[in-house]
């Protein structure tokens, strides 16, 4: 589904990705990590084309995303669902709101939002809070709603960047169960993380990364730094 083709990107001279080559499959649930600085999450801004390579392609089934026109771009944003550490949440706009919005944004009609932003609260376990704002929420709930708004518009792949970085035990198990349901359910996930219990936890593929090269890729993988 993506293949990553000798990308290279360097920002003033320094090299934050090296040749990185590799391809994630449809459904696969791919695990990168290194340390900070290791390029994990300027390859996901590579997969969102919020970064362009230096040299190299990506290819999302055939289509090079960073050739694409902007017109065709929108259109192959909506197939990428993204969490962040932050959440991202709009602080003025409730649980069903925020979900609703991202609905808005990819032409959704009235109709399928009423019936689609309860029903993915309901799958994160928010059915009770969908007309709280962010400011109600905790960290683990404010990030079950960002999953529920990646994944309402049903994409086919959901990157997550370091979605349990601030989230307690409790929360940050959660949090990977739902990734897991997501995963399941046939999304391809690719997840960015510091938490060696999560990775060891999963049993999925696991991409290692140093200094913009790719040290490590373990089909079913443990964290090894």
């Amino acid at each position: 589904m993506i293949h990553f083709d000798k990308i290279t990107k360097k920002y003033n001279g320094c090299v934050a990705l090296d040749e990185i080559s590799f391809t994630v499959k449809p459904k696969e649930f791919v695990s990168l990590v290194g340390h900070s600085g290791a390029g994990k999450t300027t390859l996901l801004k590579m997969i969102l084309v919020e970064e362009r390579p230096s040299s190299g392609s990506i290819l999302f089934g055939s289509v090079n995303i960073h050739a694409l026109k902007r017109n065709k771009l929108h259109k192959y944003r909506r197939k990428i669902g993204a969490i962040f550490q932050d959440f991202r949440l709009l602080p003025n706009k409730t649980a069903f709101e925020n979900i609703a919005f991202a609905m808005e944004m990819a032409g959704r009609s009235d109709s399928e939002i009423a019936a689609d932003v309860p029903y993915v609260l309901e799958m994160v376990d928010l059915g009770d809070k969908m007309w709280n704002f962010p400011r109600e929420l905790s960290g683990g709930e404010k990030q079950r709603v960002a999953i529920a708004r990646a994944i309402v518009n049903q994409p086919d792949v959901v990157i997550a960047d370091e979605p349990t970085g601030s989230l307690d035990p409790i929360n940050t198990y959660e949090i990977v169960q739902i990734l897991k349901k997501i995963n399941d359910l046939g999304t391809t996930v690719i997840l960015t993380t510091h938490n060696k219990g999560v990775i060891d936890s999963l049993g999925k593929r696991v991409i290692t990364m140093e200094k913009g090269r790719i040290i490590r890729d373990d089909p079913t993988g443990r964290y090894v730094l």
